[in-house]
């Protein structure tokens, strides 16, 4: 890899911050003959669990359709981790690294996309005084919900290393730097307070970041046209074609996915280097930026979402209204199994998740099938704090798939 522009900086066991970037929040177990580096095995835990399975039914733009060739959030993921990886490969990182980043990026992602993300935003703001973004559910996901049985059948949580975890809290795609660099100190990730404010860890962590947008721009073009919102021979495209036409050298025959892909993934290739740091020429960060303001007026700004829209907020602010209601301290385990007369899936599947992490619910639970849940670590305290438990109203609605958040609705709307 010596001849690869980034080789010298790889996150790699030469690497300066190697340690601090293979450092767990615990001790995960060790069979013996493990062949896997800590970031392979970082990736096969996030492909095992369960909110890696739940983005197959999560919006990417396109709310619950039933078109099979409409992307999905799991699509999504995988397309970043493949632009991220030829990136990678390219320049001489660790490809290990980014797939473990890649496909772990979107885990806190909310139902009905980023429509979701703002309604939950706004729940959150009103009930616990904190915003909502989906970069650092992510972290919450990975670090404290998330669990898998370990070789002796008891339930750990993931625990993903530091670069692994740092990448998926820092990864926000609406980048607008001309210039990515990894920062130079580790930071409490807990206490990173916005989108943006720090930029990754690793070199690979900025590839994901960069990689996160340039996956999704024509992608959801192709998609628009599926869905005849947009048509290929339409003003709108045709416009677009020869904007873009007047950035590139190449000149693109048709508006797809690979058409714009290819050309930004060459130019970063190209331009970047570990002194210059991840960049795009100018004409290609124009290009980026020509695409982006297409998509976000003629596809995330049309009208044939917004009835949707509305549909989809009424969804989620009503699973979180009779949830909220539920709550009475140390009676709020009766009111669920109340409610579950009523709302018998709801009921359920919201009782079982304060048993496994709540006071309240651990007091009551099977000791054998929760108790060494994060080391008898407790994510909410209900019992004396209305706000935890609001927390885990909005983490439980944050974890939805778009079918499952309908489901809900449908059974509180059916008598």
């Amino acid at each position: 890899m010596s001849d690869r522009p980034f080789a010298s900086v790889r996150m790699d066991e030469h690497h300066p911050h190697w340690e601090t970037a293979i450092s767990r929040n615990g001790d995960l177990y060790h069979r013996a003959g493990d062949f896997r580096t800590e970031f392979g095995r970082d990736y096969t835990r996030i492909l095992h669990c369960t909110a890696y399975s739940r983005l197959k039914r999560k919006t990417q733009v396109f709310f619950t359709t039933k078109n099979d060739h409409i992307c999905t959030r799991i699509e999504h993921v995988n397309h970043v981790d493949s632009v991220s990886c030829t990136i990678g490969r390219y320049l001489g990182l660790n490809t290990e690294l980014i797939s473990a980043i890649a496909n772990g990026h979107d885990l806190g992602h909310s139902p009905f996309g980023h429509l979701g993300e703002r309604v939950l935003r706004k729940i959150s703001k009103k009930e616990l005084g904190e915003t909502f973004w989906h970069e650092r559910q992510g972290l919450r996901v990975v670090e404290d919900i998330e669990t898998l049985l370990d070789p002796a059948g008891k339930i750990k949580n993931l625990m993903l290393t530091y670069a692994v975890r740092d990448g998926i809290i820092s990864h926000c795609g609406e980048v607008r730097q001309t210039v990515l660099r990894p920062r130079k100190k580790a930071v409490d990730l807990n206490h990173i307070e916005r989108p943006n404010e720090y930029e990754p860890y690793t070199w690979e962590g900025c590839v994901v970041k960069i990689a996160d947008k340039i996956a999704y721009l024509g992608r959801d073009i192709e998609d628009a046209v599926r869905l005849r919102i947009l048509t290929e021979d339409g003003a709108p495209i045709q416009n677009l074609k020869k904007e873009l036409n007047s950035h590139l050298q190449e000149k693109v025959q048709s508006i797809s996915n690979t058409a714009i892909m290819y050309p930004l993934i060459t130019d970063i290739c190209r331009e970047s280097t570990p002194e210059k740091g991840l960049i795009l020429s100018q004409q290609h960060l124009d290009l980026m930026n020509t695409v982006m303001k297409f998509n976000y007026e003629y596809i995330y700004s049309s009208k044939r979402l917004s009835v949707y829209h509305a549909y989809a907020e009424l969804i989620l602010e009503s699973i979180y209204k009779i949830l909220k209601e539920c709550y009475d301290g140390a009676e709020t385990l009766h009111h669920l199994q109340e409610l579950q007369k009523e709302y018998p899936t709801l009921g359920k599947h919201f009782l079982e998740r304060l048993k496994k992490y709540s006071d309240i619910g651990r007091a009551v639970a099977d000791q054998d099938k929760f108790g060494n849940v994060f080391s008898n670590k407790i994510i909410y305290h209900i019992e004396h704090d209305e706000k935890d438990y609001r927390l885990a109203c909005i983490d439980y609605i944050a974890g939805m798939t778009d079918t499952y958040a309908e489901k809900i609705f449908d059974e509180l709307t059916t008598f």
